[in-house]
Protein backbone atom coordinates (compact mmCIF):
# COMPACT_ATOMS: atom_id res chain seq x y z
CA UNK A 1 0.00 0.00 0.00
CA UNK A 2 1.22 3.63 -0.92
CA UNK A 3 1.19 6.72 2.15
CA UNK A 4 -2.05 8.13 1.56
CA UNK A 5 -2.08 11.79 1.23
CA UNK A 6 -4.41 14.12 3.41
CA UNK A 7 -6.85 14.66 0.21
CA UNK A 8 -7.23 10.91 0.21
CA UNK A 9 -11.03 10.64 0.93
CA UNK A 10 -12.42 7.22 2.89
CA UNK A 11 -15.87 5.60 1.45
CA UNK A 12 -17.79 2.77 3.07
CA UNK A 13 -20.35 0.80 1.95
CA UNK A 14 -23.99 0.48 3.00
CA UNK A 15 -25.76 -2.38 4.05
CA UNK A 16 -29.33 -2.78 5.65
CA UNK A 17 -29.18 0.85 5.80
CA UNK A 18 -26.10 1.26 7.61
CA UNK A 19 -22.31 2.41 6.35
CA UNK A 20 -19.98 -0.48 7.18
CA UNK A 21 -16.36 -1.05 6.55
CA UNK A 22 -15.37 -4.48 5.29
CA UNK A 23 -15.32 -7.28 7.59
CA UNK A 24 -11.84 -7.69 7.32
CA UNK A 25 -10.74 -3.63 7.92
CA UNK A 26 -9.24 -3.58 4.43
CA UNK A 27 -9.42 -0.71 1.96
CA UNK A 28 -8.63 -0.47 -1.94
CA UNK A 29 -7.03 2.51 -3.19
CA UNK A 30 -8.99 4.31 -6.72
CA UNK A 31 -6.76 6.44 -8.67
CA UNK A 32 -7.58 9.53 -10.34
CA UNK A 33 -6.92 8.92 -14.21
CA UNK A 34 -6.06 12.28 -15.12
CA UNK A 35 -3.41 12.29 -12.16
CA UNK A 36 -2.75 8.61 -12.11
CA UNK A 37 -2.77 9.96 -8.30
CA UNK A 38 -5.03 7.91 -5.32
CA UNK A 39 -7.74 9.88 -4.39
CA UNK A 40 -10.26 7.86 -1.98
CA UNK A 41 -10.18 3.98 -0.79
CA UNK A 42 -13.00 1.83 -0.89
CA UNK A 43 -13.32 -1.31 1.15
CA UNK A 44 -11.97 -4.07 -0.06
CA UNK A 45 -14.62 -6.94 0.54
CA UNK A 46 -14.90 -10.63 0.31
CA UNK A 47 -17.46 -13.48 1.23
CA UNK A 48 -18.13 -12.28 4.65
CA UNK A 49 -19.48 -9.16 3.57
CA UNK A 50 -21.18 -10.45 0.62
CA UNK A 51 -23.37 -12.73 2.63
CA UNK A 52 -24.35 -9.55 5.23
CA UNK A 53 -25.31 -7.77 2.13
CA UNK A 54 -27.39 -10.51 0.65
CA UNK A 55 -28.72 -11.44 3.85
CA UNK A 56 -29.78 -7.94 4.72
CA UNK A 57 -31.37 -7.88 1.44
CA UNK A 58 -33.16 -10.94 1.41
CA UNK A 59 -34.86 -10.05 5.03
CA UNK A 60 -35.49 -6.64 3.56
CA UNK A 61 -37.12 -8.81 0.84
CA UNK A 62 -39.13 -11.14 2.68
CA UNK A 63 -40.11 -9.12 5.99
CA UNK A 64 -40.92 -5.86 6.94
CA UNK A 65 -42.13 -2.49 5.32
CA UNK A 66 -40.65 -3.25 1.30
CA UNK A 67 -42.96 -6.36 0.80
CA UNK A 68 -46.05 -4.12 2.83
CA UNK A 69 -46.17 -1.74 0.21
CA UNK A 70 -47.97 -1.19 -2.77
CA UNK A 71 -47.06 -1.35 -6.02
CA UNK A 72 -48.18 2.56 -6.23
CA UNK A 73 -46.00 3.55 -3.22
CA UNK A 74 -42.93 1.54 -4.64
CA UNK A 75 -43.17 3.78 -7.57
CA UNK A 76 -42.95 7.25 -5.53
CA UNK A 77 -40.17 6.26 -3.75
CA UNK A 78 -38.16 5.65 -7.11
CA UNK A 79 -39.54 9.06 -8.33
CA UNK A 80 -38.08 10.78 -4.94
CA UNK A 81 -35.17 9.12 -5.45
CA UNK A 82 -34.73 10.41 -8.87
CA UNK A 83 -35.61 13.58 -7.61
CA UNK A 84 -32.34 13.43 -4.77
CA UNK A 85 -30.41 12.06 -7.99
CA UNK A 86 -31.21 15.00 -9.87
CA UNK A 87 -30.77 17.88 -6.85
CA UNK A 88 -27.44 15.96 -6.37
CA UNK A 89 -26.21 15.59 -10.46
CA UNK A 90 -22.88 18.11 -10.13
CA UNK A 91 -21.52 16.28 -6.92
CA UNK A 92 -22.32 13.06 -8.07
CA UNK A 93 -21.11 13.76 -12.00
CA UNK A 94 -17.93 15.22 -10.61
CA UNK A 95 -17.27 12.08 -8.32
CA UNK A 96 -17.30 9.71 -11.32
CA UNK A 97 -14.97 11.93 -13.32
CA UNK A 98 -12.27 11.93 -10.44
CA UNK A 99 -13.07 7.66 -10.78
CA UNK A 100 -13.27 7.08 -14.45
CA UNK A 101 -11.74 10.25 -16.02
CA UNK A 102 -14.99 10.82 -18.65
CA UNK A 103 -15.76 14.17 -19.58
CA UNK A 104 -17.35 16.54 -16.86
CA UNK A 105 -19.50 17.96 -19.77
CA UNK A 106 -20.81 14.07 -20.78
CA UNK A 107 -21.13 13.25 -17.01
CA UNK A 108 -22.81 16.21 -16.29
CA UNK A 109 -25.54 15.18 -18.77
CA UNK A 110 -25.55 11.74 -18.29
CA UNK A 111 -25.92 12.10 -14.25
CA UNK A 112 -28.83 14.26 -14.85
CA UNK A 113 -30.20 12.16 -17.32
CA UNK A 114 -30.55 9.00 -14.94
CA UNK A 115 -33.67 10.39 -12.85
CA UNK A 116 -35.66 9.45 -15.87
CA UNK A 117 -35.03 6.26 -15.22
CA UNK A 118 -36.32 6.45 -11.75
CA UNK A 119 -39.52 8.40 -13.12
CA UNK A 120 -40.25 5.97 -15.73
CA UNK A 121 -40.07 3.14 -14.07
CA UNK A 122 -41.80 4.21 -10.69
CA UNK A 123 -44.72 5.58 -12.95
CA UNK A 124 -44.05 1.78 -14.48
CA UNK A 125 -44.39 -0.10 -11.16
CA UNK A 126 -48.30 -0.12 -10.36
CA UNK A 127 -49.01 -1.01 -14.48
CA UNK A 128 -47.89 -4.66 -14.58
CA UNK A 129 -50.98 -6.27 -14.80
CA UNK A 130 -51.73 -10.45 -15.03
CA UNK A 131 -54.70 -11.74 -17.52
CA UNK A 132 -57.62 -13.58 -17.15
CA UNK A 133 -57.31 -16.67 -19.40
CA UNK A 134 -60.63 -18.02 -20.63
CA UNK A 135 -59.51 -21.52 -20.35
CA UNK A 136 -60.70 -24.53 -21.70
CA UNK A 137 -61.71 -26.08 -18.45
CA UNK A 138 -65.21 -26.25 -17.05
CA UNK A 139 -65.60 -24.48 -13.37
CA UNK A 140 -62.60 -23.37 -13.97
CA UNK A 141 -60.80 -19.63 -13.24
CA UNK A 142 -57.72 -18.75 -14.34
CA UNK A 143 -55.38 -16.08 -13.93
CA UNK A 144 -51.80 -14.95 -13.78
CA UNK A 145 -49.71 -12.63 -11.49
CA UNK A 146 -46.46 -11.21 -11.63
CA UNK A 147 -44.21 -11.29 -8.38
CA UNK A 148 -40.49 -10.33 -7.64
CA UNK A 149 -37.62 -12.42 -7.89
CA UNK A 150 -35.89 -11.78 -4.95
CA UNK A 151 -32.11 -10.45 -4.69
CA UNK A 152 -30.72 -9.35 -7.29
CA UNK A 153 -26.88 -9.30 -7.75
CA UNK A 154 -26.15 -6.46 -10.05
CA UNK A 155 -22.35 -6.29 -11.34
CA UNK A 156 -21.53 -2.91 -13.14
CA UNK A 157 -18.38 -1.55 -15.11
CA UNK A 158 -16.42 1.41 -14.55
CA UNK A 159 -17.00 3.51 -17.71
CA UNK A 160 -20.69 4.68 -16.98
CA UNK A 161 -21.43 3.52 -13.31
CA UNK A 162 -24.71 5.73 -12.28
CA UNK A 163 -26.27 5.39 -15.17
CA UNK A 164 -25.76 1.75 -15.67
CA UNK A 165 -26.78 1.23 -12.27
CA UNK A 166 -30.49 3.00 -12.70
CA UNK A 167 -30.94 0.75 -15.98
CA UNK A 168 -30.65 -2.62 -13.46
CA UNK A 169 -32.17 -1.08 -10.32
CA UNK A 170 -34.68 0.98 -11.66
CA UNK A 171 -36.93 -1.92 -13.28
CA UNK A 172 -35.62 -4.30 -10.69
CA UNK A 173 -37.03 -2.07 -7.77
CA UNK A 174 -39.86 -1.07 -9.56
CA UNK A 175 -40.89 -4.90 -9.81
CA UNK A 176 -40.54 -5.42 -6.03
CA UNK A 177 -36.92 -7.03 -6.02
CA UNK A 178 -34.05 -5.94 -3.58
CA UNK A 179 -30.72 -5.31 -4.42
CA UNK A 180 -26.92 -5.71 -3.68
CA UNK A 181 -24.44 -4.09 -6.38
CA UNK A 182 -20.88 -4.74 -6.73
CA UNK A 183 -19.25 -1.58 -8.79
CA UNK A 184 -16.32 -2.35 -10.92
CA UNK A 185 -12.98 -1.85 -8.27
CA UNK A 186 -11.55 0.67 -10.91
CA UNK A 187 -14.97 3.11 -10.12
CA UNK A 188 -16.96 2.53 -6.97
CA UNK A 189 -17.03 5.67 -5.08
CA UNK A 190 -20.30 7.11 -6.88
CA UNK A 191 -22.14 4.23 -6.40
CA UNK A 192 -21.46 4.19 -2.35
CA UNK A 193 -22.59 7.99 -2.77
CA UNK A 194 -25.61 7.24 -4.21
CA UNK A 195 -26.67 4.70 -2.00
CA UNK A 196 -26.58 7.36 0.91
CA UNK A 197 -30.20 9.34 -0.86
CA UNK A 198 -32.08 6.16 -0.34
CA UNK A 199 -32.51 6.92 3.05
CA UNK A 200 -33.41 9.98 2.18
CA UNK A 201 -35.59 8.88 -0.44
CA UNK A 202 -37.53 7.07 2.36
CA UNK A 203 -36.80 3.19 0.85
CA UNK A 204 -36.50 0.50 3.82
CA UNK A 205 -33.39 -0.56 5.02
CA UNK A 206 -31.44 -3.30 3.61
CA UNK A 207 -33.28 -2.69 0.21
CA UNK A 208 -30.20 -0.87 -1.22
CA UNK A 209 -26.99 -2.64 -0.53
CA UNK A 210 -23.07 -1.94 -1.62
CA UNK A 211 -20.35 -4.63 -1.35
CA UNK A 212 -16.96 -3.03 -3.21
CA UNK A 213 -13.90 -5.21 -3.91
CA UNK A 214 -12.11 -7.19 -6.44
CA UNK A 215 -14.09 -9.46 -8.85
CA UNK A 216 -12.71 -12.39 -7.55
CA UNK A 217 -13.16 -11.69 -3.97
CA UNK A 218 -16.14 -10.14 -3.93
CA UNK A 219 -18.49 -10.84 -7.47
CA UNK A 220 -17.65 -14.14 -7.54
CA UNK A 221 -19.45 -14.56 -4.21
CA UNK A 222 -22.04 -12.70 -5.01
CA UNK A 223 -23.05 -14.65 -8.51
CA UNK A 224 -22.57 -17.74 -6.23
CA UNK A 225 -24.85 -16.64 -3.27
CA UNK A 226 -27.54 -19.08 -2.96
CA UNK A 227 -29.86 -16.32 -1.95
CA UNK A 228 -29.12 -14.34 -4.75
CA UNK A 229 -32.31 -15.06 -7.50
CA UNK A 230 -30.81 -12.95 -10.61
CA UNK A 231 -27.96 -11.42 -11.48
CA UNK A 232 -27.60 -8.38 -14.00
CA UNK A 233 -23.95 -7.53 -15.17
CA UNK A 234 -22.54 -5.25 -17.73
CA UNK A 235 -19.21 -6.13 -18.51
CA UNK A 236 -16.71 -7.93 -20.73
CA UNK A 237 -16.85 -10.97 -22.86
CA UNK A 238 -15.33 -13.07 -21.24
CA UNK A 239 -16.01 -12.08 -17.32
CA UNK A 240 -20.02 -12.56 -18.43
CA UNK A 241 -19.53 -15.46 -19.34
CA UNK A 242 -18.15 -16.54 -16.12
CA UNK A 243 -20.60 -15.09 -14.92
CA UNK A 244 -23.34 -16.81 -17.36
CA UNK A 245 -21.45 -20.19 -15.90
CA UNK A 246 -21.64 -19.23 -12.12
CA UNK A 247 -24.94 -18.45 -12.28
CA UNK A 248 -26.38 -21.52 -14.35
CA UNK A 249 -25.09 -23.58 -11.22
CA UNK A 250 -27.35 -21.97 -9.36
CA UNK A 251 -29.77 -22.00 -11.63
CA UNK A 252 -30.21 -18.34 -11.34
CA UNK A 253 -31.30 -15.70 -14.16
CA UNK A 254 -29.13 -13.62 -16.12
CA UNK A 255 -28.93 -9.66 -18.10
CA UNK A 256 -25.78 -9.62 -19.34
CA UNK A 257 -24.67 -7.01 -21.79
CA UNK A 258 -21.44 -7.74 -22.51
CA UNK A 259 -18.70 -6.04 -25.61
CA UNK A 260 -19.52 -4.92 -28.78
CA UNK A 261 -17.60 -4.42 -32.13
CA UNK A 262 -19.85 -2.51 -33.91
CA UNK A 263 -20.29 -1.27 -37.34
CA UNK A 264 -20.84 2.12 -38.01
CA UNK A 265 -21.38 2.16 -42.46
CA UNK A 266 -20.90 5.33 -44.44
CA UNK A 267 -22.78 4.97 -47.79
CA UNK A 268 -21.77 7.11 -50.53
CA UNK A 269 -25.25 9.27 -50.80
CA UNK A 270 -24.92 10.06 -47.29
CA UNK A 271 -24.47 13.51 -45.88
CA UNK A 272 -20.35 13.05 -45.32
CA UNK A 273 -20.31 16.02 -43.23
CA UNK A 274 -22.89 14.72 -40.66
CA UNK A 275 -21.63 10.94 -41.15
CA UNK A 276 -18.21 12.10 -40.22
CA UNK A 277 -19.46 13.92 -37.18
CA UNK A 278 -21.23 10.43 -36.68
CA UNK A 279 -18.12 8.65 -36.95
CA UNK A 280 -16.22 10.99 -34.55
CA UNK A 281 -19.28 10.27 -32.12
CA UNK A 282 -18.99 6.87 -32.09
CA UNK A 283 -15.55 6.09 -31.61
CA UNK A 284 -13.61 9.25 -29.78
CA UNK A 285 -16.68 10.34 -27.68
CA UNK A 286 -15.90 8.87 -24.19
CA UNK A 287 -12.64 7.90 -25.30
CA UNK A 288 -13.79 4.95 -27.22
CA UNK A 289 -14.54 3.59 -23.79
CA UNK A 290 -18.68 2.14 -24.43
CA UNK A 291 -19.71 -1.05 -25.56
CA UNK A 292 -21.75 0.82 -28.10
CA UNK A 293 -18.27 1.92 -30.07
CA UNK A 294 -18.95 2.55 -33.66
CA UNK A 295 -15.26 1.11 -34.03
CA UNK A 296 -15.15 -0.86 -37.39
CA UNK A 297 -16.14 1.95 -39.66
CA UNK A 298 -17.32 1.05 -42.86
CA UNK A 299 -16.49 2.80 -45.71
CA UNK A 300 -17.75 2.53 -49.56
CA UNK A 301 -14.80 2.58 -51.88
CA UNK A 302 -16.23 4.94 -54.24
CA UNK A 303 -15.57 7.70 -50.71
CA UNK A 304 -12.98 5.82 -48.97
CA UNK A 305 -10.21 8.38 -49.75
CA UNK A 306 -12.29 11.75 -49.63
CA UNK A 307 -14.16 10.26 -46.14
CA UNK A 308 -10.77 9.29 -44.41
CA UNK A 309 -9.34 13.06 -45.30
CA UNK A 310 -12.63 14.81 -43.96
CA UNK A 311 -12.28 12.30 -40.58
CA UNK A 312 -8.53 12.63 -40.13
CA UNK A 313 -9.41 16.62 -40.15
CA UNK A 314 -11.54 16.56 -38.43
CA UNK A 315 -10.29 14.42 -35.43
CA UNK A 316 -6.96 16.20 -35.45
CA UNK A 317 -8.87 19.59 -33.66
CA UNK A 318 -10.47 17.31 -30.73
CA UNK A 319 -8.76 18.67 -27.63
CA UNK A 320 -7.11 16.10 -25.38
CA UNK A 321 -6.99 17.52 -21.67
CA UNK A 322 -8.51 17.34 -18.25
CA UNK A 323 -11.54 15.74 -18.29
CA UNK A 324 -13.10 18.33 -15.46
CA UNK A 325 -12.46 21.04 -17.92
CA UNK A 326 -15.30 21.64 -19.69
CA UNK A 327 -13.72 22.20 -22.91
CA UNK A 328 -11.72 19.41 -23.20
CA UNK A 329 -12.97 16.54 -25.49
CA UNK A 330 -11.02 13.29 -25.15
CA UNK A 331 -10.10 12.51 -21.79
CA UNK A 332 -7.72 9.60 -20.86
CA UNK A 333 -8.33 6.21 -20.24
CA UNK A 334 -9.76 4.86 -17.00
CA UNK A 335 -7.67 2.11 -15.77
CA UNK A 336 -3.96 1.69 -16.18
CA UNK A 337 -4.13 -1.61 -17.19
CA UNK A 338 -6.90 -0.77 -20.06
CA UNK A 339 -4.27 2.10 -20.77
CA UNK A 340 -1.79 -0.46 -21.78
CA UNK A 341 -4.31 -2.60 -23.20
CA UNK A 342 -4.99 0.37 -25.51
CA UNK A 343 -1.52 0.47 -26.85
CA UNK A 344 -0.93 -2.80 -27.52
CA UNK A 345 -3.73 -2.91 -29.67
CA UNK A 346 -2.03 -0.04 -32.16
CA UNK A 347 0.86 -1.82 -32.19
CA UNK A 348 -1.24 -4.91 -33.36
CA UNK A 349 -2.52 -3.16 -35.62
CA UNK A 350 0.99 -2.07 -37.08
CA UNK A 351 2.38 -5.17 -37.12
CA UNK A 352 -0.77 -6.75 -39.14
CA UNK A 353 -0.24 -3.99 -41.55
CA UNK A 354 -3.09 -1.50 -41.07
CA UNK A 355 -1.69 2.06 -41.48
CA UNK A 356 -1.57 4.82 -39.14
CA UNK A 357 -3.66 7.70 -40.59
CA UNK A 358 -4.01 9.57 -36.99
CA UNK A 359 -2.49 9.52 -33.91
CA UNK A 360 -0.68 5.89 -32.77
CA UNK A 361 0.70 6.82 -29.30
CA UNK A 362 0.53 8.80 -26.48
CA UNK A 363 0.42 12.42 -26.50
CA UNK A 364 3.44 14.68 -25.27
CA UNK A 365 1.71 17.73 -23.91
CA UNK A 366 2.93 18.57 -20.67
CA UNK A 367 0.02 19.75 -19.24
CA UNK A 368 -0.92 16.14 -19.46
CA UNK A 369 1.15 15.08 -16.74
CA UNK A 370 0.99 11.43 -15.56
CA UNK A 371 -2.25 10.82 -17.22
CA UNK A 372 -3.03 7.93 -18.65
CA UNK A 373 -3.88 9.50 -22.32
CA UNK A 374 -3.63 7.88 -25.59
CA UNK A 375 -3.80 9.75 -29.16
CA UNK A 376 -7.19 9.70 -31.17
CA UNK A 377 -6.24 6.31 -33.85
CA UNK A 378 -7.42 6.12 -37.05
CA UNK A 379 -6.33 2.76 -38.89
CA UNK A 380 -6.14 2.63 -43.08
CA UNK A 381 -6.00 -0.07 -45.08
CA UNK A 382 -7.75 -2.57 -42.62
CA UNK A 383 -9.54 -5.96 -43.49
CA UNK A 384 -11.99 -7.19 -41.72
CA UNK A 385 -9.93 -10.06 -40.11
CA UNK A 386 -7.32 -7.81 -38.65
CA UNK A 387 -7.53 -8.81 -35.05
CA UNK A 388 -7.98 -5.05 -34.64
CA UNK A 389 -11.03 -5.08 -36.83
CA UNK A 390 -12.22 -8.52 -35.12
CA UNK A 391 -11.47 -7.54 -31.07
CA UNK A 392 -12.88 -5.20 -29.11
CA UNK A 393 -9.88 -2.48 -28.06
CA UNK A 394 -12.28 -0.58 -25.44
CA UNK A 395 -10.27 2.60 -26.47
CA UNK A 396 -10.07 5.56 -28.80
CA UNK A 397 -8.90 3.45 -31.96
CA UNK A 398 -10.99 3.72 -35.30
CA UNK A 399 -10.55 0.79 -38.28
CA UNK A 400 -11.49 2.06 -41.70
CA UNK A 401 -12.57 -1.00 -43.32
CA UNK A 402 -13.49 -0.70 -47.57
CA UNK A 403 -17.09 -2.08 -49.04
CA UNK A 404 -18.16 -2.29 -52.19
CA UNK A 405 -22.19 -2.25 -52.12
CA UNK A 406 -25.15 -3.42 -49.61
CA UNK A 407 -24.89 -6.43 -49.81
CA UNK A 408 -20.76 -6.31 -49.28
CA UNK A 409 -21.73 -3.90 -46.02
CA UNK A 410 -24.31 -6.52 -44.94
CA UNK A 411 -21.65 -9.66 -44.83
CA UNK A 412 -18.76 -7.31 -43.65
CA UNK A 413 -21.26 -5.66 -40.90
CA UNK A 414 -22.42 -9.24 -39.50
CA UNK A 415 -18.73 -11.12 -39.75
CA UNK A 416 -18.04 -11.00 -35.93
CA UNK A 417 -18.60 -12.57 -32.62
CA UNK A 418 -20.54 -9.24 -31.36
CA UNK A 419 -24.33 -7.83 -32.04
CA UNK A 420 -24.68 -5.09 -29.95
CA UNK A 421 -25.06 -1.95 -32.50
CA UNK A 422 -24.74 -0.68 -36.06
CA UNK A 423 -24.62 2.71 -37.66
CA UNK A 424 -25.89 3.59 -41.43
CA UNK A 425 -25.43 6.59 -42.84
CA UNK A 426 -27.69 7.06 -45.97
CA UNK A 427 -30.29 9.15 -47.79
CA UNK A 428 -31.76 6.05 -49.20
CA UNK A 429 -34.93 5.12 -47.21
CA UNK A 430 -35.46 1.93 -49.00
CA UNK A 431 -31.52 1.18 -47.76
CA UNK A 432 -32.24 2.01 -44.30
CA UNK A 433 -34.87 -0.27 -43.91
CA UNK A 434 -32.94 -2.74 -45.68
CA UNK A 435 -29.77 -2.55 -43.52
CA UNK A 436 -31.94 -1.90 -40.52
CA UNK A 437 -33.15 -5.25 -41.16
CA UNK A 438 -30.23 -7.42 -41.99
CA UNK A 439 -27.61 -6.01 -39.25
CA UNK A 440 -27.09 -8.67 -36.79
CA UNK A 441 -27.41 -6.10 -33.85
CA UNK A 442 -30.06 -5.03 -31.15
CA UNK A 443 -29.66 -1.69 -31.82
CA UNK A 444 -29.81 0.10 -35.17
CA UNK A 445 -28.88 3.67 -35.79
CA UNK A 446 -29.88 5.75 -38.86
CA UNK A 447 -27.90 8.78 -39.83
CA UNK A 448 -27.65 9.33 -36.22
CA UNK A 449 -25.52 7.21 -33.35
CA UNK A 450 -25.30 6.47 -29.64
CA UNK A 451 -28.90 7.85 -29.18
CA UNK A 452 -30.25 5.98 -25.83
CA UNK A 453 -33.52 6.35 -24.17
CA UNK A 454 -34.90 4.85 -20.72
CA UNK A 455 -38.05 4.33 -22.64
CA UNK A 456 -36.78 2.21 -25.48
CA UNK A 457 -34.65 -1.75 -25.47
CA UNK A 458 -30.74 -1.94 -25.02
CA UNK A 459 -29.01 -5.14 -25.35
CA UNK A 460 -27.46 -7.29 -27.61
CA UNK A 461 -26.96 -9.94 -30.32
CA UNK A 462 -24.73 -13.18 -30.53
CA UNK A 463 -21.88 -12.43 -27.61
CA UNK A 464 -22.72 -9.21 -26.73
CA UNK A 465 -25.22 -10.31 -24.20
CA UNK A 466 -28.45 -12.16 -23.21
CA UNK A 467 -32.35 -9.87 -21.98
CA UNK A 468 -32.71 -6.05 -22.13
CA UNK A 469 -32.19 -3.56 -20.13
CA UNK A 470 -34.83 0.02 -20.41
CA UNK A 471 -38.17 0.50 -22.03
CA UNK A 472 -41.03 -1.56 -21.04
CA UNK A 473 -39.77 -4.81 -21.41
CA UNK A 474 -36.62 -4.63 -18.86
CA UNK A 475 -39.58 -4.70 -15.84
CA UNK A 476 -40.55 -8.12 -16.42
CA UNK A 477 -36.39 -9.43 -16.67
CA UNK A 478 -37.20 -9.21 -13.03
CA UNK A 479 -40.65 -10.56 -12.93
CA UNK A 480 -41.87 -14.37 -12.99
CA UNK A 481 -45.27 -15.42 -13.72
CA UNK A 482 -47.28 -17.41 -11.33
CA UNK A 483 -50.66 -19.17 -12.72
CA UNK A 484 -53.62 -19.21 -10.35
CA UNK A 485 -56.24 -22.20 -10.90
CA UNK A 486 -59.41 -21.97 -8.61
CA UNK A 487 -62.35 -24.03 -9.21
CA UNK A 488 -65.32 -22.74 -9.17
CA UNK A 489 -67.70 -26.29 -8.75
CA UNK A 490 -69.14 -28.55 -5.84
CA UNK A 491 -68.09 -31.21 -6.55
CA UNK A 492 -64.35 -32.45 -6.48
CA UNK A 493 -63.35 -34.54 -10.39
CA UNK A 494 -61.98 -38.11 -9.90
CA UNK A 495 -58.83 -37.46 -7.89
CA UNK A 496 -56.98 -40.03 -10.05
CA UNK A 497 -57.15 -38.31 -13.82
CA UNK A 498 -55.55 -35.29 -14.53
CA UNK A 499 -58.03 -32.63 -15.36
Amino acid sequence: MTSLSPSVETYLNTIAGQAVPSRSGEFLETQNPFTGQTWARIPACNGEDVDHAVNAAHKAFSEGEWPALTPTQRGKLLRRLGDLIGENADRLAQLEVQDNGKLIAEMGLQVRYVPEWFYYFGGLADKIEGHVIPVDKPDMFNYTRYEPLGVIGCIIPWNSPLLLLAWKIAPALAAGNTIVVKPSEFASVSTLAIAELFEEAGFPPGVFNTVTGLGADAGGPLVEHPLVRKVAFTGGEMSGQKVYESAARGLKGVTLELGGKSPNIVFEDANLDNAVKGAISGIFAATGQTCIAGSRLLVQKSIVDEFSEKLVDFAKTARIGDPMNEETQVGPVTTRPQFQKVLDYIDVGRSEGAEVLLGGGTPDAPELGDGWFVQPTIFGNVNNQMRIAQEEVFGPVLSIIPFEDDDDAIAIGNDIVYGLAAGVWTQSIPRAFKMSEKLQAGMVWVNTYRAVSYMSPFGGYKRSGLGRESGQEAIYEFLQTKSVWMSLSDKVANPFVLR
